[in-house]
């Protein structure tokens, strides 16, 4: 299994606070948010990590060699276009190192339980979504779910009425599924151009195809996504204790 982190953002509604570092080098309560998804990764036993890199993408390279040294595998690609484009390119560039193949896809913004990604890893579906159920509006991933319980849906663009909940931002993704994806993003960055679209548009146009996710629900486990900087000062006082 492979982990891929993106972390190409600028985090503009998180100034000041990420005008000199980058947002997954924050830190909350002694630890910052890639140090603490990685630490989750690597205690699910995963060791080989793609991360892609945009804004200060130095500093967050020097600090993965520094703090895990030869303690995993890491292959950092740099989205050289990170101020105008959005995460699904960095996960088309991403491509290189595993279209065809299965790995772990993670946001970098994220505050999580670790127990969520031991559950997602450990689930025996191929391809795994997991899903946050809260009240809904019109900024969150929202995923609709068809009577199978697989995904039949996901977009910011969804009725909250219709949706099940929102996506939090960690799927595990087969090696079928990769195959077909990567072949979509193929078409939407060559031919299309949708450089600043979300990723899940490419797994929504998946879904007629006959390629979808079992979705998990993590809503009993602690989560956050750090968008603003009340979000960063909010997490910080609801994280539980390690």
């Amino acid at each position: 299994m492979i982990a891929v982190i993106l972390a190409a953002g600028m985090a503009k509604r998180l100034r000041p606070l990420t005008d000199n570092t980058p947002k997954c080098l924050l830190d909350v309560k002694g630890r910052s948010l890639l140090e603490r998804s990685m630490d989750a990764i690597m205690a699910s036993g995963v060791r080989d990590f793609v991360i892609v890199t945009g804004y200060l993408n130095h500093m967050i390279e020097d600090f993965v060699k520094s703090h895990y040294g030869d303690s995993i595998r890491v292959t950092f690609i740099h989205n050289a276009l990170y101020d105008s484009t959005n995460n699904i390119y960095s996960l088309w560039l991403a491509g290189q190192a595993v279209a065809g193949k299965e790995f772990l896809l993670l946001d970098s913004d994220l505050l999580y339980d670790p127990q969520i990604v031991k559950n997602v890893l450990a689930s025996k579906a191929a391809n795994v979504l997991t899903l946050i159920r809260h009240e809904l509006g019109e900024e969150e991933m929202k995923v609709v779910l068809g009577a199978d319980g697989n995904i039949s849906e996901i977009s910011k663009t969804c009725s909250p009425k219709t949706a099940a909940g929102e996506s939090l931002g960690i799927e595990k993704i087969g090696a079928a599924y990769s195959t077909a994806l990567y072949a979509e993003l193929e078409k939407m960055m060559n031919v299309e151009h949708l450089e600043n679209t979300f990723y899940e548009l490419a797994f929504e146009r998946l879904i007629p195809q006959g390629h979808t996710y079992t979705v998990w629900d993590a809503s009993d486990y602690f989560s956050c996504e750090l968008d603003t900087v009340e979000d960063f000062e909010n997490a910080k006082s609801t994280i539980p204790l390690d």
